[in-house]
């Protein structure tokens, strides 16, 4: 039995919180050099240089913050929906910083709030994927309330996150989460709530990282339950039936003895 543990609300903001400054830090850090480069250097060169940095950065910077302003804030009130399309806007941005090329095949539409951010979630689920780069393709079919979300994730030494079997559904027991373990505990949390089943297998040397509908799944397991049902009545009978057989052949053995 799998056991489930789940972060107390203090920790898991406080890990969603190292998450996003462990992606911030590093744009706005170039920034800071870029600035110290200008007030040091004479030299135009070097000038232009620290200028095409800072602008680099600054964009990165943004794209970022933008990303986690809808994977991890509230991005409107309870309930609401978002446009698949700026999901898509921030995803691009965001995926110009890193190593994988990125491609995006989705219909314009309003999807309920939770799974847009689910959605998000398993972008940087698949960059964690192929950590030495590679391609990134993200598929999504199907209604806007029950999505069918692949991703297709290949490159050199592509992998299945580390811990994604345990912390997607929930299961903490002897894992260390940090900022970076904490990305797929709440991908579960999020998945869960908007009635979602996350899977990640390998295909070949490619990872395969699926988010589906999990409604059907009950009903799913109760159909094969009624063929006993209907046989065991006719094996009664014939055990039933077997007395009366032997006494009706008894009879009549008995009787040609006679």
């Amino acid at each position: 039995m799998t056991n489930e543990i789940e972060l107390e609300a203090l920790d898991l903001a406080a890990l969603l919180c190292s998450r996003v400054c462990h992606d911030i830090i590093s744009p706005v850090g170039a920034i800071n050099n870029g600035l110290e480069v200008l007030d040091e250097e004479t030299s135009e060169e070097m000038k232009a240089f620290a200028f095409d940095l800072i602008r680099k950065s600054a964009r990165q910077a943004s794209a970022k913050l933008q990303f986690a302003r809808l994977a991890f804030g509230a991005a409107g009130s309870a309930g609401a929906e978002i446009d698949i399309g700026d999901a898509e806007k921030v995803a691009r941005g965001y995926m110009e910083g890193e190593k994988a090329s990125f491609e995006w095949t989705a219909p314009r539409a309003l999807m309920p709030k939770n799974q847009v951010k689910l959605i998000l979630n398993l972008v940087l689920m698949a960059v964690a994927a192929v950590p030495r780069g590679g391609s990134i393709k993200v598929t999504i079919e199907g209604e806007p309330t029950k999505p069918d979300v692949t991703f297709h994730c290949s490159g050199p030494s592509a992998r299945i996150p580390v811990a994604f079997e345990k912390l997607i559904p929930g299961a903490i027991v002897d894992v260390n989460i940090d900022a970076h373990a904490v990305q797929p505990y709440y991908a579960g949390l999020l998945a869960r709530s908007c009635g979602m089943s996350v899977a990640a297998v390998l295909d070949g040397a490619d990872v395969i990282i699926t988010a589906r509908s999990s409604a059907l799944a009950p009903a799913a397991e109760e159909a094969p339950v009624e063929a006993p049902a209907v046989e065991a009545p006719a094996t009664e009978t014939m055990l039933a039936d077997a007395p009366e057989a032997a006494a009706e052949a008894a009879v009549a053995e008995t009787t040609g003895q006679a």
